[in-house]
């Protein structure tokens, strides 16, 4: 039996649902990705010549993680990993993709997490950095985002938004365009007008800042930069400082509090999960203590990663949680707090980290894998709860990461049998996820 009601009846319900919040249930969500920031470039990580109050705000009215890790130790392979929620090989993304950013992406299958969040009655945008896609099939707006401000390639000047001269890279939508300032700012100034544009609506925005990523400009410097923006090494005359680097990373978390400011006074933040978490490990300017080596390896440096969210009612504030977790976790956790629909024939790879964070249930032990070959480097590792697995060309290690999370003591001449039984577990994961590659057959990568 079906109870017939007029339509101004059906007005006054719909109006009660909404004075009553009910309109809101979905949060919305604020993911804010760092460029190459290290585990321990934040002050709530142990950093005592950095400012990072807004950024660590996140923590101490939510969670912070002490074992998330990055998708791969370089942006692009994060980045997909994060638009797919599944291990990034699958769709034959290992490396980043150069600068002829029109020839090689990730093509949509409309399977991406914006395009579900989308279908969700989400409005979705991306400002800053993409970096899996230029030609039409890959950009941002063919994997479901409303708004796209920012650049395609992984890397530009942050004054002149180039990579060198006569090679613009700054885009609104699908259009080239020109505008002035520091690109850290202008990441800010559009994650704000966003936000007040889509106040009384569910949005998702991803704030990909390009900060620290080299070059390594300060915002209080206008100038170009170096040798068409490629990167200051430690060698190079005249290089880059630490100082500079702290002052980028600084400007950051100014840019953060703004976003955070804007959330309170539009009454927001209550209904906003927030985000805050790097692609891979830090460059030779940051500080990846108390974790070995650094970005494009699969040392604890150059994959474990800062992961702050806060989630106002869901989230206890001040905590901290040893959960292991992974990039792809947060596209899991996200299409589920959302109350998004996956595909049935969907199978993510990641996790939902939000009933765990949430306490309520237990922490889980997970299996991670990795594998990179960027730099003629074959590298491959394996999580399996406490104990990992390193192999980097012939050189094959086992650590336990609770009892040594620096990777000081390799524990392979008497772990025989870790070091066999996880490298047959990475033989399986990296069969299965290649096979699945070279069926798909969809993109190529410039490595």
């Amino acid at each position: 039996m079906f109870l017939k009601i007029s339509s101004h009846a059906a007005g006054l319900i719909c109006l009660f649902i909404v004075l009553n919040g009910q309109a809101q249930e979905r949060p919305n969500v604020v993911l804010i990705i760092a460029d190459d920031m290290g585990f321990g470039d934040l002050e709530s990580n142990g950093a005592t010549d950095i400012g990072t109050p807004s950024i660590d705000s996140i923590a101490l009215e939510g969670v912070r993680m002490t074992d998330f890790y990055s998708n791969a130790v370089l942006c692009s392979p994060t980045r997909a990993a994060l638009i797919t929620g599944r291990y990034q090989q699958r769709y034959n993304v290992e490396g980043p993709f150069g600068n002829n950013i029109e020839e090689f992406g990730l093509i949509s299958t409309g399977d991406s997490l914006p395009q579900l969040l989308k279908n969700n009655g989400y409005a979705t945008a991306l400002v800053g950095k993409w970096h899996i896609g230029g030609a039409p099939e890959s950009s941002p707006t063919a994997h479901g985002f409303d708004y796209f401000f920012g650049f395609k390639a992984g890397y530009i000047d942050y004054y002149f938004h180039d990579r060198g001269p006569n090679n613009p890279d700054l885009w609104e939508n699908e259009t080239q365009i020109t505008e002035e300032g520091y690109m850290t700012d202008l990441i800010t100034e559009h994650t704000i007008e966003f936000i007040e544009q889509n106040a009384t609506q569910p949005f998702f925005i991803d704030v990909s800042y390009n900060a620290p990523h080299w070059p390594y400009q300060r915002p209080d410097q206008l100038s170009r930069a170096r040798e068409n923006a490629r990167p200051m090494k430690p060698d190079s005359e005249d290089t880059s400082t630490r100082e500079d680097y702290i002052s980028m990373v600084e400007r950051m978390d100014q840019g953060v509090g703004d976003i955070l400011a804007t959330l309170e006074r539009l009454g927001l933040t209550e209904n906003t999960i927030v985000i805050f978490t790097s692609d891979n490990g830090g460059e030779w300017l940051a500080r990846n203590d108390p974790f070995s080596n650094r970005k494009e390896t699969v040392w604890e440096g150059g994959i474990r990663v800062p992961a702050l969210i806060q989630w106002p009612g869901q989230i206890p504030a001040g905590i901290v949680s040893n959960q292991v977790g992974i990039t792809m976790d947060l596209t899991a956790s996200i299409i589920e707090a959302t109350g998004s629909q996956l595909p049935t024939d969907l199978n993510l790879d990641g996790i939902n980290l939000f009933p765990i964070l949430s306490e309520e249930v237990s922490e889980v032990d997970r299996t991670l894998y990795w594998r990179s070959s960027y730099g003629n480097r074959n590298q491959r590792a394996v999580r399996d709860g406490d104990l990992k697995l390193l192999i980097e060309d012939s050189h094959v290690f086992v650590f336990n990461l609770a009892e040594d999370p620096g990777e000081h003591d390799d524990l392979a001449n008497e772990s025989q049998d870790v070091a066999r039984r996880l490298r047959l577990m990475h033989d399986n994961w990296a069969m299965t996820v290649t096979a699945e590659a070279e069926a798909r057959g969809l993109l190529s990568t410039d490595q």
